[in-house]
């Protein structure tokens, strides 16, 4: 059913449980499994040094979590290709499905309140909007 799945993981625990649904998905339908992880940088950076800065500091935030999503989904014998974009995260992610044709994308429910998910809406909300294909929201 799905070919290519692509799960976005911006470490937290919804991205987790994500993760860990998305590798037994691309285990059950032996699809080829994708990480992506959005590098948002400032919005309105003073300077290029703050936008050298804030890069560093992310690649040492998703460097290991990358490394650590391979080796969980090497031991369910799936492979797992990472990618880090810098980008703003909901265009960033659903232009990166659309180019590389992913079928399944796989994204974390992240708890907020009621007013909050109201005001400025949630990223999985706006993921489900925009993305191209099939999403599948973990809780």
């Amino acid at each position: 059913m799905f070919r290519k799945i692509l799960i976005a993981n911006d470490g937290s625990e919804g991205a987790a449980r994500a993760l860990s649904a998305a590798i037994r998905l691309a285990k059950r339908f032996d699809a080829e499994l994708h990480m992506i992880s959005v590098e948002e940088l400032p919005q309105f950076p003073a300077s290029i040094d703050e936008v050298i800065e804030e890069r560093e500091e992310e690649e040492h935030i998703f460097q290991p979590l990358i490394r650590r999503a391979e080796a969980q989904a090497t031991a369910e014998g799936v492979n797992l290709h990472g990618h880090i974009i810098v980008g703003h995260v909901v265009s960033t992610i659903a232009s990166f499905v659309e180019r590389e044709n992913f079928d399944l994308l796989v994204v974390g429910f992240m708890g907020h309140s009621a007013l909050y998910n109201r005001l400025i809406g949630s990223t999985s909300d706006r993921l489900v909007e925009h993305a191209p294909c099939a999403v599948i929201v973990i809780k």
